[in-house]
């Protein structure tokens, strides 16, 4: 047993005194230490030994060390600092009797130590100047039959007696390297529980409510973790003062007497710097999301400063207020605040009064303070600015009072050059990003950044608002273009979001011409390869093109157009500039921003037909519209007439080239223009200026009628009424040799009438040729004799020139030379049949068949048909007669019939199409076809069916066959039956009644001479 240095029996014994003779005291100081253990102490065992061991520290005046060592059940406290002294040992046996009372220190209750009942009942300190301990079984045998009263207490407490009121001389030493220590035995498990979740929850924010304390040690059997060098994890803006009297008398007035007696006050508000982690040896444990874990590896290898790295990455603000320990109230700042609030009687909040409102004043002011110092070290602080709901009362109050102090507090970067302004002071452009403010910084004062999620921050800090319609309103100068192309470019990330596409619909764009116009929408925007020189041109007929050097890729967000030479020339201020270029001031201006547009791409002009009324300086340095031009000895020239056409000046061929003359209309060759989905009742512009095309129109259109009749693809050689008589022959060359001509004029333009039928016609040049073309006799060339016509027809038909030889047949079709009866048009045949009747002329039989058949097949037929036609007699001779004294003979048994005048020999549809043709009717319209008499029924010869099989089984015999009275060799009835009076006559009956007129050579020979049917049937094998 140590000496009693303490006087730990002394204290017993007073308080067992006390205790005997006011048994009403026992039950006073069970219940207090009771509610303490087990109510506002019950969790804050490391906070207060912690506090102890700074205060201790701080009273020797040297750096606090403090180890919490937990091992065996049993936690270990040791710290360094002032030992344990009598008034200490009393201190601790005495509730809300504080031994600090004359020195600044973190206790100020005198019940910290109450907080060791929550694991233990055995608690134990040793100093270097002796020990102490308190017993709950030592306290009850004190206890035990002292006096009646107590001895009933007890037991109405089931045995529950104060631990902490009779102290004991304790046996040991502190571990080495420190002054004291706590030693305390766990109760239980739950106990074992509370001290593991407590210590593992220590972390900065006790080395910064106690600031005696400069390292913290935790070894337990997984864990072994340093706290130290705070600072260098936190920024720390420490304010303290100490009250004069006149400020005790006004804020401390409602506190205890104790308190009053402790001036000093003190503000620490700390900001994680959280620096992200650095690789080392511990960086597996780092990296396996275990911080305490990596800070206990690099400690135990030496490894501080690694150690320090992995606690940084782990730093967290606790969301509640110290004072300058945890108390139970919220803040939702994301800074830790430790201040000398007044506490409670729990030390879990904050108690009201002046003291509490004064220090939420000097926090608020000293939180102002921090932001200010964070932001002009260059740190974004708005995120800290207090927004949306407070977390409780206290925290309520911090807000208000911080945001009457920010406004005034230079906080935020102007973009400018770079100071910090007051917020009063700064000004947002609503949806400008970082790249336009920088833009928008000379000529908006005081303008800072703004992001999104700061909004809610500015508007705290009454920072004003512009829209940013209103600052594009106010743009606008003498300002270069390439400063303009520059805005545009920082606008590129914001014009993704429509609501500030609409707040840029005034915003200022340079054009070529020299104007400043307001609104992208509409504006074309030159590409490359549009000459700069050639822009301006068109500013006073209304094109707007962005000045070059102004085009960025901002703008079509915005709504300009990028141009191309074609959308330029699309442009209908540009059609209106051409249209009027021979009024225009500068003529040559004109041509010279429109062909330098089609220089760039010839191909870009096709379709722009209007293009042609562009004027040109011609080889006398007149104005002429572009389709009256012809390049100097070209084709064009040549062929087209010289009071209609002149030749280009040769400098503007030289400067431009010819495919982009070409492009506006000027000729080198014969041109052609082109439409699509042509209404032949309504013919666009394009083609409208063409020869005759109205009566092309007409002509073509399906029964005569324009209305509702459409064209698809209507491709017309131009100028045909420009070509001269004599050189048709070298224009026809010239339309057969070059593809696009040759197609505008041999290909059938398809017709499409508003019955939806489709109709192939003449194209428009072809037409026009078969018209107009007349060779030096004054007749058409069309519907002449083709060089290799069909010899019967073409002795029907003019003789084409000689030259025509010269052209292809499909050039010779087009323009109207007939090659067949197919090519004939109306006037044609009426010509060919005129001419077939004429007496004069000799055909024979052979010619009058074969012209008979062609003409049979034909679908057009003239208007009027001929009074006179030409038939062929019985005796095979061919004679004109008159049109109704002529027959249609479509079959050969009406051949035998010489009663029927004279006949047109057809067969089937050709049968059917002459009769149309030339009015004449059929032999069976004028004539019964009846059999006089019945006939014998005899068998057809099985060697005729062999050979033939369709050949019926039966046929009629008769001595004298009659038809209508009229003696025949043989007929077909109306039911398909063979009547026949000779042989040949029943071959020919067979063969027609079998629909085998081929045959019937081999049946009358097989019927003739029986003797040959072998030799017939091995000839029938081959057939």
């Amino acid at each position: 047993m140590t000496d009693d240095v303490f006087g730990t029996a002394g204290i017993r014994e007073r308080v067992l005194a006390g205790w005997t003779a006011a048994p009403v005291r026992f039950r006073e100081d069970a219940n207090a230490e009771e509610e303490l253990a087990l109510g506002g102490y019950v969790d804050r065992l490391v906070i207060e030994l912690a506090q102890n061991a700074a205060d201790a520290a701080a009273r020797a005046g040297v750096p606090g060390r403090v180890l919490f060592e937990f091992k065996n059940n049993t936690l270990v406290v040791a710290n360094t600092g002032a030992p344990l002294a009598a008034d200490g040992v009393e201190s601790l046996a005495t509730l809300r009797a504080s031994a600090k009372r004359e020195e600044p220190s973190v206790g100020r209750f005198g019940v910290g130590f109450s907080a060791v009942l929550a694991v233990t009942d055995e608690p134990v300190v040793l100093s270097r100047t002796g020990g102490v301990r308190f017993s709950k079984a030592d306290t009850a045998a004190a206890i035990a039959g002292l006096a009646a009263d107590l001895d009933t207490e007890v037991r109405r407490r089931d045995g529950q007696v104060p631990v902490l009121r009779l102290p004991f001389e304790a046996d040991g030493e502190p571990p080495a390297d420190y002054d004291t220590a706590v030693i305390l035995p766990l109760r239980d498990e739950a106990a074992a529980a509370l001290v593991r979740r407590l210590l593992a929850e220590a972390d900065d924010a006790l080395l910064l409510a106690l600031p005696g304390l400069q390292r913290i040690e935790i070894e337990t059997d997984d864990d072994h973790r340093i706290l130290q060098d705070v600072e260098s994890r936190w920024h720390i803006h420490r304010t303290l003062g100490t009250f004069d009297a006149a400020e005790r008398e006004q804020l401390l007035a409602d506190r205890p007497t104790e308190e009053r007696s402790r001036p000093n006050w003190s503000i620490v508000w700390a900001l994680p710097r959280n620096p992200p982690p650095q690789p080392s040896a511990a960086a597996a444990a780092g990296e396996a999301g275990d911080a305490a874990a990596a800070v206990a590896v690099a400690g135990e290898a030496g490894d501080a400063g690694t150690a320090a790295a992995v606690a940084e990455a782990a730093v967290e603000v606790p969301g509640v207020v110290h004072a300058p320990t945890p108390t139970d109230e919220p803040m939702s700042l994301g800074v830790l605040l430790l201040a000398t609030f007044p506490l409670e009687s729990t030390r879990r909040h904050v108690a009201k009064g002046p003291l509490t409102d004064w220090l939420v004043r000097e926090a608020a002011a000293a939180f102002a303070g921090l932001l200010s110092e964070r932001a002009k070290a260059g740190d974004i602080v708005l995120h800290l600015v207090p927004t949306g709901l407070a977390a409780g009362t206290l925290d309520r109050m911090l807000r208000e009072e911080i945001l009457n102090h920010l406004p005034t507090t230079p906080l935020l970067r102007a973009v400018e050059d770079g100071s910090l302004l007051r917020p009063r002071d700064a000004v947002v452009v609503e949806g400008a990003d970082d790249a336009f403010n920088e833009k928008l910084a000379p000529i908006v004062p005081g303008l800072i950044r703004s992001r999104r999620e700061d909004r809610l921050a500015l508007d705290a800090l009454q920072v004003r608002r512009l829209e940013l319609a209103e600052v594009v309103d106010q743009l606008g100068g003498e300002e270069p273009a390439e400063w303009w192309r520059k805005l545009y470019t920082s606008l590129s990330a914001m014009v993704t979001d429509a609501l500030i596409r609409e707040s840029l619909g005034t915003l200022p764009v340079p054009l070529a011409d020299g104007r400043l116009v307001r609104g992208a929408r509409g504006l074309l925007l030159p590409g490359p390869e549009i000459p700069v020189d050639t822009l301006a041109a068109f500013g006073e007929y209304g094109v707007r093109v962005v000045h070059p050097d102004a085009v960025d890729p901002a703008l079509e967000r915005l709504g300009a157009i990028p141009a191309t030479p074609r959308s330029l020339l699309e442009d209908s201020a540009v059609r209106t500039a051409v249209e009027h270029s021979a009024e225009a001031d500068d003529p040559d201006a004109i041509a010279h921003a429109v062909l330098s547009l089609v220089a760039a791409d010839p191909a870009q002009a096709e379709g722009l037909w209007w293009l042609n009324d562009l004027v040109l300086r011609d080889a006398d340095g007149e104005l002429v519209p572009a389709n009256a031009l012809v390049v100097e000895g070209s084709d064009a020239q040549a062929i087209l007439d010289p009071d209609e056409v002149a030749p280009i000046a040769s400098d503007v061929l030289d400067r431009y080239g010819l495919p982009a003359l070409e492009a506006v209309g000027v000729l080198a060759t014969l041109g052609v223009v082109a439409a699509s989905d042509v209404a032949l009742d309504q013919l666009p512009e394009a083609v409208q200026d063409l020869d005759a095309i109205e009566d092309w129109a007409y002509d073509v259109a399906p029964e005569g009628s324009r209305y509702g009749a459409t064209v698809g693809e209507l491709e017309a050689i131009r100028d045909l009424d420009w070509i001269t008589d004599d050189n048709w022959p070298k224009a026809l060359q010239i339309m057969g040799s070059e593809p696009d001509l040759r197609r505008a004029l041999v290909t059938q333009i398809r017709v499409v009438g508003p019955d939806d039928r489709p109709l192939g016609v003449p194209s428009y040049a072809a037409w026009w040729i078969r018209e107009h073309v007349l060779l030096d006799d004054g007749e058409p060339l069309a519907g002449r004799a083709d060089p290799e016509a069909e010899p019967v027809l073409a002795t029907f038909l003019d003789e084409a020139p000689a030259w025509t030889a010269a052209l292809d047949p499909e050039i010779r079709t087009a323009i109207g030379l007939v090659r067949e009866v197919g090519d004939l048009d109306a006037d044609g045949i009426s010509l060919v049949l005129d001419r077939l009747a004429d007496p004069e002329r000799e055909v024979d039989a052979a010619s009058i068949l074969r012209l008979w058949t062609r003409l049979g097949t034909l679908a057009l037929f003239p208007g009027d048909a001929p009074e006179q036609t030409r038939v062929l007699d019985a005796d095979g001779v061919t004679r004109v007669i008159d049109a109704d004294q002529a027959v249609v003979i479509d079959g050969p048994m009406w051949v035998q019939r010489d009663d029927l005048g004279g006949f047109v020999i057809g067969s089937g549809a050709a049968a059917d199409g002459l009769s149309d043709l030339l009015d004449v009717p059929m032999a069976q319209e004028i004539a019964e076809g009846k059999i006089g008499g019945e006939g014998t029924a005899a068998d057809v010869p099985p060697i005729v069916r062999e050979l033939v099989p369709e050949v019926p089984a039966t046929w009629w015999e008769h001595e004298e066959l009659t038809v209508d009275g009229v003696e025949v060799s043989w007929w077909v009835d109306a039911d398909g039956a063979p009547h026949a009076a000779t042989f040949d006559g029943l071959a020919k009956a067979l063969a027609w009644s079998a629909g085998r007129w081929d045959r019937r050579h081999v049946i009358r020979a097989v019927l003739n001479e029986p003797d040959r049917s072998t030799e017939l049937l091995v000839d029938a094998v081959y057939d």
